[in-house]
Order: structure tokens, then sequence, then C-alpha cells
């Protein structure tokens, strides 16, 4: 296959990966975006196949790898939870940036073959275009399995912190630049290994002080970081398709990241220095202070009799919803409610769950219609006329003290605002608090009414009440 026709074909992938893009902006054209990225990356690699000059074992090795990888990939699709996503991204996000790493050792091992040198000798600017695809390829892979170790809650969700840590990692910032320079003037293998182990400390260094109740901007950020570490190795091999890829990820991401940290009131500065999120031992205490204030309990019948009785019914799935595995059940019992001609909307918070998007792919799994899903800024002004708001487990983006302690650690993060309907059922195993360690002033409000349990179960019941 000749060059120009090669370039022709990325072309043709790159349109419709921008065309995926688009389509995954919504819902409804998801489905449609995501076919058009999957016809884009086979394009691009039977392009790249039917270019390169290989041998036979060339060819073999390389669909071995494709059967092993894309076997594999199938497997933990197939076998995945939804609510189990944020960290399989996470995960995936790890491989990308180690297969940058990868490629740009095979690149320094045998420039000839990608055009940017000789035998022992690669090009000054590839070197530069290669350094930094290195060190963003395994800040990301590091970083990406500290996140997964987190989601998975195999490490703590809070922050780990300790004294001079910014210190340490301003000193390692300086240390990789002053490594990257030497390598581009030397091109030592040592040295590059040298940037790969400092990169991936770094990347471990920026991650671990990062808590919980940040993880949706950080699996953006790191899917961001996974996009310009292609895009660097794209450069550095001289391949079309995976610099407008890499790109393509690289700036949807910021864009996304950025997108994150307005709907809490943060800077991505802000986030990087971590320190915020807690786990739930921090809810304790805090359950511990407020014991001496009234809180209003219910249990299914109660909440199957305000239903029963109201007319417009808003439903505020978090991620209590994502651990019960409950969309199923919310949306059994928003059918029952629209039987009745109860008016039934849900309110999706940007930062709910663990993943951007991680409500709505929840809420698709369950196949609730798109057009009763709304953003924060679509829903808010609804409800001081809703007549009941069914909150699932959504604690810090329901919490009136993000706009009337401006002590709070999520004071000025945009809320849904659900003090303002006329009844708030809470669903929620314990007084604890959420992911920031922040006390929900909401549980103590006169119009609210906590229903202590699983929120699965608790649905269930209701649902059973209802009938």
């Amino acid at each position: 296959m000749s060059a120009s026709l090669t370039s022709l074909a990325y072309l043709v992938a790159a349109v419709l990966f921008v065309l995926a893009l688009r389509g995954l902006s919504h819902p409804e054209t998801s489905r449609k975006g995501n076919l058009m990225g999957v016809a884009g990356m086979a394009i691009a690699i039977l392009a790249t196949l039917a270019h390169a000059n290989m041998s036979g074992v060339g060819y073999l090795l390389i669909v071995l790898g494709i059967a092993v990888g894309g076997g594999t990939g199938t497997f933990i699709a197939m076998r995945i939870q939804m609510t189990a996503l944020p960290q399989l991204v996470a995960a995936f996000h790890s491989l990308v940036g180690l297969a940058a790493v990868f490629v740009a050792a095979a690149a320094l091992n045998a420039p000839e073959a990608f055009g940017i040198g000789v035998p022992g000798h690669v090009f000054t600017e590839s070197l530069i275009e290669m350094s930094i695809g290195l060190a963003i390829g395994a800040i990301t892979f590091s970083g990406s399995l500290i996140a997964f170790a987190k989601l998975q809650a195999l490490m703590k969700g809070s922050p780990i912190s300790f004294r001079f840590q910014h210190q340490l990692n301003l000193g390692l910032a300086v240390l990789l630049v002053v490594l990257i320079l030497v390598f581009i003037a030397t091109s030592s293998q040592t040295v590059f290994w040298l940037i790969a182990l400092l990169a991936m400390g770094l990347g471990f260094l920026l991650i671990i002080p990062i808590g919980g109740a940040d993880m949706p901007v950080v699996v953006s950020m790191l899917n961001s970081y996974s996009g310009w570490a292609a895009c660097g190795i794209g450069f550095t091999i001289q391949n079309l398709a995976l610099i407008i890829t890499g790109a393509l990820v690289g700036a949807s991401g910021a864009i996304l990241s950025y997108i994150m940290c307005k709907g809490m009131n943060r800077s991505i500065f802000n986030v990087l220095l971590g320190g915020f999120g807690t786990d739930t031992g921090g809810g304790a205490a805090a359950a511990a202070g407020a014991s001496d204030r009234t809180v209003r309990s219910g249990n299914a019948e109660d909440a199957a009799f305000i239903l029963k009785n109201a007319s417009k019914v808003i439903i505020v799935p978090g991620y209590g919803m994502a651990v019960a595995q409950a969309q199923h059940s919310v949306r059994e019992l928003a059918d029952i409610l629209k039987k009745e001609g109860v008016d039934v909307k849900y309110a999706i918070h940007p930062v709910a769950g663990r993943m951007p998007g991680h409500m709505n792919v929840l809420l698709a799994e369950a196949n609730v219609p798109y057009d009763e899903v709304f953003e924060l800024d679509e829903i808010n002004s609804e409800f001081s006329s809703a007549d009941v708001a069914y909150v699932i487990g959504a604690n810090d983006v329901t919490n009136p003290a993000a706009k009337t302690d401006p002590k709070s650690a999520i004071y000025g993060m945009p809320i849904l605002d659900v003090e303002k309907a006329g009844t708030v059922l809470f669903i929620k195993r314990s007084m604890a608090s959420g992911y920031a360690g922040v006390e929900n002033e909401l549980f103590f409000r006169p119009n609210t009414m906590m229903l202590f349990g699983d929120a699965k179960k608790m649905t269930e019941q209701i649902v059973k009440a209802l009938g």
C-alpha cells in the first residue's frame, strides 16, 4: 500500500474518530459514536498493516497480539459489572501508558525500522518526542494503577500525604527534566530507563494524595495523559493515525477534566495537589458529632405512601446506587409511578459516582429513557416544584453546606437543590459522611426522611409496598 493511500486511510479514520467523539457527547447518539470509533480504529490498523514492510513472522506476531489483546478485552467487557467501570477505565489507561513506554524502547533500539535514524543513532528531534512520550506514558502507567487500587478498594480512598510531599514532587519533576535533557544529548539506554523509573515514581506520588471525592477528575485526567503519551510516541514513530488519535484523546480528556473541576468549583491545580476526600472512616466521627441532632427516619411503607401521593418525583442517583447495583430496581419504581400518572425525572450531578458519566451509564444499562435524564443545570430549577426528591446515596453533591458554610471543604461546589423539594427521601446505609468527609446538613432538615439500608433492597421493598 502506497504512502499516499495510507495517509488517506488515516484521514478517514481521523474523521471517524471526530464523529465518534461527537456521537459520544449525547446518550441518544452514543451507540452510533461508539461504532464509528471502532470503524475508525479498524481502518487505522488495517492501513498500518498494509503499509508496513514485514516478513511473515512479523505479521504472525501482530495477528497473535491482536487475537490475545482483543480476546482478553472481549472477555473482560462481557464479564465486567457496570459498577466496576471506573476501575476498568483506570486499568486500561495504565496499559496505554505502558504501551507508550514499550514502543519508545523499541524505537530507541531499532531507529532505522521507524525511519527516525540509523543503527545506533536516533535523530535529535525524534529523541525529544520520544522522551516526552516516554515520561508521560510512565506517569500514566503508575498513576492509573494507583487510581485502580483506590477505586477497587485495594488501598484506602482517602488522601495519603506526608511532610514535604509537594517539595519532593517538585524536585522529582525537575530531575526528570534534567534526565530528559541528558537523554537528548546522549541517547543513553541507561538514562532512558532512569527516565521511565523516575516518571513511574512521580506518577505514583501524584495520585496517592488525591482522595476519593476527586476520582472523576483523576480518571478524566489520566485519560488525557494517555492521549498525550500516544501522541508523543506517534510523532516519534511518524504515525499520523497515532498522532491524531492521541491528540483527540488528550484534548478531550483535558476539556472533560476542566468540566469536572468546574462541577466541583475547584481548580485542576487544587486537585493535583490532593488532600480532598476521605474514606468512610471520617463519616463515623461526623455522625458521632451529630448524635444530638434530630433525624427523621422511615421505612419502605412510609416512602411508598409519600410517593403514591406525589405528582412529581425527581430521582437523584449517586454512588450508593452503583454499589448496591440498584439501577434496575430504581427503573422499576419509576415505571410504576409513571403508570400512576406521576411525572418522573432523573437528576445527574457532573461528578456523581467515580468517573465522568458513571450514573448515565448505569441508567442506560437499566434502559431508562434518555429524555428523562437531566444534568444539574437543566433540572435544578425544578426541585422547588417537585413533591419528592428520591436520593440514592448521592451524598456530597446534595449537601446544602456547599452553599451555606464557608468553612466547609465543599463550599462553593454546585449541588443539586434537592432540599427545595416537598419531601426528600434519602436512602443511605448509615449516617456516615460521603467521600469529602463532610457531614450532610440535608439529613437533619425537617422535610427529609432517611431510609436506612441497602439501596437495592430498600427500593425493592418500596416497589412491593406500591404494588
